[in-house]
């Protein structure tokens, strides 16, 4: 047993477990210092310009590298049903030489990923780094979420919760007490474009991150820069507006698209939809708005 948060769960007969798709060391890139990142499964957003469209899904699902396989049978050897209809069973992950099939998503308990989180602890320390929960949308695991968060402070880990911001505002005020930073999404300040782009409008994610920084906790809000969504000056000069009249984020940082999950979506026989990739110049101009 690892610290005591999920011991009350346990004594109620109840085992806390959550379907994630990731566990990320050494990540520099979520949060301050060296940071473990931890990838739940499941989205309610469907972003247009997504680089993780296996964590969309709250099931596991068997993802198939189409460029990796060399047509030896040995999967469909293996499996029960002749690859017609999967069950996820594994078997043809295991059996493939070239790991041309892999399962994405597990479920996992509190001790279990506190047991890899633990493993990095001397470096979290010595970088000011910690632990990341992100997605998928965590929060949608909102028990296991606020549970394993408890631990980690417990442990003196640093924690930020990565999050998209549409969910129930009562799941901030569930996990506030145990997070130390939050990294907010904002893509369009325009709902219907949101709408567009995303699935779901956007008045509820603005009205959280409204209230999340009158918390006064460590808040950085994330823009991806999508070109043809976003990448205006006027755009990102209306969010900016937004967010002033909100209150004062620890940092605001744009983020350029990239393609490189393009070959993720045919792993999950799916289609994807291209962007221009930002320009340098582009870039450049946006991130003037904010000084």
């Amino acid at each position: 047993m690892v610290g005591k948060g999920c011991r009350a769960y346990e004594d109620a007969g109840m085992i806390l477990k959550a379907t994630i798709f990731d566990i990320e060391r050494n990540s520099y890139v979520d949060g301050p210092g060296i940071r473990t990142t931890v990838f739940f499964k499941g989205c309610n957003l469907r972003c247009a310009w997504c680089h993780n469209p296996e964590s969309q899904s709250p099931k596991p699902q068997m993802m198939f590298y189409k460029n990796k396989c060399t047509g030896c049978g040995k999967c469909k050897e293996k499996c029960p049903n002749a690859l017609e209809k999967c069950e996820l069973c594994g078997k043809c992950t295991i059996y493939c030489p070239h790991d041309a099939r892999e399962i994405c998503g597990k479920e996992y308990t509190v001790d279990e990923v506190m047991r890899e989180i633990l493993k990095d602890k001397v470096f979290y320390e010595n970088s000011g780094g910690g632990v990341t929960f992100s997605g998928g949308e965590c929060m949608l695991q909102i028990d296991f979420l606020e549970e394993i968060l408890k631990v980690c402070k417990e442990n003196g880990i640093h924690t930020a919760v990565d999050t998209a911001g549409h969910v129930p505002y009562e799941y901030f005020e569930r996990i506030l007490p145990y997070t130390n930073l939050f990294l907010y999404d904002v893509k369009c300040y325009d709902s219907e474009k949101h709408k567009k782009y995303t699935g779901v409008r956007n008045e509820l994610i603005l009205e959280n991150l409204k209230k999340l920084l009158a918390t006064g906790k460590s808040v950085w809000v994330r823009i991806p820069i999508i070109p043809t969504v976003n990448d205006t000056v006027e755009e990102i000069q209306r969010i900016k507006a937004y967010i002033s009249s909100c209150g004062k984020p620890e940092k605001i940082e744009l983020l350029p698209y990239h393609a490189m999950g393009e070959h993720k979506y045919a792993a999950i026989n799916r289609e994807s939809h291209m962007f221009p990739i930002p320009s340098k110049e582009t870039m450049e101009d946006l991130n003037k708005i904010f000084l």
